[in-house]
């Protein structure tokens, strides 16, 4: 049997780590910038945005919060 082990993972993991800190990053950035958002507040896209660290609650955001230029 061939079994996959977290070394041969790795190659793979460590982009979308990479990817989910720096989303996460630069979504905090702008709640933390911008005072308007189309629904919500600052603290409520701010939980949202860390409770649903793994991609969801950064594109939540992006998709239902921020205002539009």
């Amino acid at each position: 049997m061939n079994t996959l082990e977290i070394k041969d993972l790795l190659p793979f993991l460590i982009p979308l780590i990479i990817a989910q800190f720096l989303l996460l990053f630069v979504t905090l950035r702008h709640i933390l910038t911008h005072n308007s958002y189309k629904r919500g507040n600052r603290l409520l896209w701010v939980v949202v945005v860390i409770l649903g660290m793994q991609f969801i609650g950064p594109v939540l955001y992006y998709l239902l919060g921020k205002e539009d230029a």
